[in-house]
């Protein structure tokens, strides 16, 4: 056999030993949601999870229910039912507020031609199911901005947003006449036309186009389109305002909206579109004859708001707002927090007072609170006292849970001050239920039951939960078990005094690696993993596929460079306008300090990196074209000049470019282009020898396939080797379980090649 079989036949066989440990990896379930409701035996849980399903190259979705019971001695046990339940085509479940019905949305495939599906459930048996035409409505929104579903208060109406029905479209027969309709004469035969062309919301929303309010009566299953929203605004995020029908005060339905008159921007991952809280009477059955209701917007002085929620005693509403963002151009930044009276007759005014909650921090002291980022808020965040909310946020590089009094101000840390990611679930009365993980640990279910000490200040004393844990194969926990993890302090270099006090502090890398003694003192491979954004977050949670390539022989240097969420304004805003510079050797920054302090060979350094992640990783390896022996990259930023015109935020090229959204145009002039290719990884491109391998999602609207390719076959031209994986179906996460599990499989086995494991 010559030499290329051999080799063959060797990647082959590592193929085959790899891909075992992972497939155990991919198989450990998520934890999406939980609900804790009271009924007549105490209160009962319930957690929705989801797993890789590989061969059907989707998530499986299920349930666990269970009853909490207190003890005497203050312990809480959770008697979990003993099988899960799968939710087999559920778009989405969700329980009404008093626990006692279930309503499962299953969308329709495809096609989008098939009817929506609502399920009403009740403890015993399925009570009512719905199928909505398409000329009805299409899918319903579940994931994203848009998402929106709500019970009213009697448990009567639900309000949710789904796609409008598409403008009508032209027909034509066998005459070849010009109709202006939506039915075509099957006796003669004919064709439906395309019409006019409608603007889409981007990445991941292909095929949506407006977003609009629904209210179904869950008894008859009448479905009402709510009239009076302009076809301008897209809805999303809808709530019911408290007030109960008969109660003598209007009842309405509060809703964000997004203004996609001129154009619709990719919206996946962007806080900075503006929108604003909007509010329209909801009909009862006496006003059926008017035609609708005004709209009344509520934030007319701020330009972001959403995430509304009103108080327990309906006195108020809440919202965040990502005005930062929206008024400076970053795709995110820190978030703010705000009020806003709600009248008691139930007759809104066109003024309305603002009240400032939490703003933003540009320069958080050491070991202090970094402001509010990627904020999480349940649909019901209120503890009984009706004053204070728990939510959770990214606090430099963790996720914790905070407790936030509104009367008082005071702002505290729910989670333990400890070495591990905590987001909250759901909260069952004061007490908490909350998911934590960490880099080398899976997730982990904890209740923390609210204490007070002597003078009257809460605290939460965390237990672990031991259903629904999934239990790790062998493999796995031994690899698990081998790996620790700390956080690296990392001074930033070429400081200039013209940067602001924030953007002057050290920068974070999570670093993990394994505890067992090294063999003749040699440090394992190292991979720089880059996140992307680049105002996006590294924290200290667990990740499968990271995981695994911890637990097959990897070092991970986790870098938070400079522009990172949840560091301060200060430190984010330095980025903009000096990407490929001070991102780049914030990077090198962190490699350096790891070589230094003895963590990392210097002749076995990997990196990874995904979106602007990408931008990263291939700027590096034109930078520093000996620092890395291999590289992955995924749907990479590689030049922004070609990127402009083709990608579904062309605003987010010219705001890192040059740091204002002033300077946007969708006709970029010839300096724009120069300046777009001077920050780009492919004007590196002829120092660059590292062998990279591309992973690309053919469906990518945020960074089109040809922009990946553009740099790959650059590469090529000049000898350097490549590898490419194309997936024909995926979009701009690449997250889909077969493309998960391939693309890490590959990637593992591209680092071996080169750091000879």
């Amino acid at each position: 056999m010559d030499s290329s079989g051999v080799n063959s036949a060797t990647e082959e066989e590592e193929y085959a030993t790899q891909s075992k440990l992972l497939k155990d990896f991919m198989s450990i379930p998520t934890i999406d949601k939980a609900w804790i409701f009271n009924s007549a035996s105490g209160p009962q849980a319930m957690v929705a999870m989801s797993q890789a399903n590989l061969l059907a190259n989707k998530k499986r979705k299920f349930m666990v229910s269970g009853h909490i019971s207190k003890e005497s001695n203050q312990s809480v046990n959770f008697h979990w039912s003993p099988f899960p339940t799968e939710m087999t085509g559920a778009s989405a479940f969700v329980p009404s507020p008093s626990g006692l019905k279930l309503l499962v949305v299953r969308n329709p495939d495809d096609d989008n031609k098939s009817p929506t599906k609502f399920e009403i459930w009740s403890s015993s048996q399925l009570e009512k199911e719905f199928h909505i035409p398409h000329k009805v409505h299409s899918s319903v929104y579940v994931d994203g901005w848009f998402e929106g579903i709500s019970w009213n208060s009697d448990e009567s109406l639900v309000a949710y947003v789904a796609e409008a029905p598409s403008l009508p479209k032209p027909t034509f027969d066998n005459l070849g006449y010009y109709k202006k309709e939506n039915s075509l004469d099957k006796d003669i035969g004919g064709w439906e036309g395309q019409g006019d062309w409608e603007e889409e919301w981007g990445e991941a929303y292909a095929g949506k186009k407006q977003p609009a309010l629904f209210v179904i009566n869950v008894d008859s299953g009448e479905v009402e389109h709510i009239k009076g929203v302009p076809r301008s605004i897209s809805v999303g995020q809808v709530v019911w305002s408290p007030n109960s029908r008969g109660s003598g005060a209007a009842q309405y339905l509060v809703f964000v909206g997004w203004l996609g008159d001129k154009r619709k921007f990719g919206i996946k991952y962007c806080a900075n579109r503006q929108c604003a809280i909007y509010a329209i009477r909801h009909k009862e059955p006496k006003d059926y004859a008017n035609e609708a209701f005004p709209i009344h917007k509520l934030t007319k002085s701020i330009s972001s708001g959403y995430s509304p929620r009103f108080s327990k005693d309906g006195k108020f509403l809440l919202f965040l707002s990502a005005k930062t963002a929206a008024d400076s151009g970053a795709h995110w930044v820190a978030e703010s927090l705000h009020k806003i009276n709600w009248p008691s007759d139930g007759i809104l005014t066109d003024s309305t007072d603002i009240v400032d909650l939490v703003q933003i921090v540009n320069c958080p002291d050491d070991g202090c609170f970094p402001g509010l980022y990627g904020t999480g808020l349940l649909g019901d965040p209120w503890l009984s006292d009706g004053q204070t909310i728990i939510l959770s946020s990214y606090w430099r590089s963790f996720r914790v849970i905070l407790s936030l009094n509104l009367l008082s101000g005071e702002l505290s840390r729910v989670s333990p001050n400890d070495s591990y990611s905590w987001s909250i679930l759901a909260l069952d009365g004061d007490d908490v239920l909350a998911v934590s993980s960490s880099p080398v640990s899976v997730p982990e279910i904890k209740y923390g039951k609210k204490v007070l000490d002597p003078a009257g200040k809460p605290s939460w004393q965390w237990s672990n939960i031991q259903k629904p844990i999934f239990k790790c194969s062998d493999k796995v926990k031994l690899g698990l078990s081998s790996l620790q993890f700390k956080i690296l302090k990392v001074s930033v270099s070429n400081v200039s005094e013209c940067l602001t006090e924030g953007a002057k502090k050290p920068i974070e890398a999570i670093y993990v690696s394994s505890s067992k003694p090294k063999e003749n003192g040699k440090c394992d491979p190292l991979v720089v993993v880059i996140h992307g954004g680049p105002h996006s977050v590294a924290t200290c949670s667990f990740s499968k596929t990271l995981a695994y390539l911890s637990s097959v022989g990897y070092s991970l240097l986790n870098v938070n460079y400079r522009g990172s969420l949840g560091f301060g304004k200060e430190a984010l805003q330095s980025l903009s306008g000096n990407v490929g510079s001070q991102d780049v050797n914030d990077v090198l920054s962190a490699v350096d300090h790891a070589i230094e302090m003895g963590l990392a060979d210097p002749s076995r350094i990997t990196l990874i990196g995904g979106s602007h992640g990408g931008f990263l990783a291939t700027h590096l390896i034109g930078q520093a074209p000996d620092k890395f022996v291999a590289a992955a990259v995924r749907n990479p930023v590689c030049n922004i000049a070609s990127l402009v015109g083709i990608t579904d935020t062309p605003d987010w090229g010219f705001f890192q470019a040059y740091g204002d959204k002033n300077h946007y145009t969708e006709a970029p002039s010839p300096e724009d282009m120069s300046r777009f290719h001077q920050v780009s990884p492919i004007s590196h491109i002829s120092k660059v020898k590292t062998p990279t391998l591309f992973i690309l999602g053919a469906m990518d609207l945020r960074v089109p396939i040809s922009n990946g390719l553009q740099y790959m076959r650059a590469l090529k031209e000049k000898g350097v080797e490549v590898k490419v994986l194309v997936f024909p179906n995926d979009n701009h996460p690449l997250d889909r379980p077969q493309t998960d599990y391939e693309s890490f499989l590959n990637v593992a086995v591209w680092f071996n090649k080169y750091c000879k494991l």
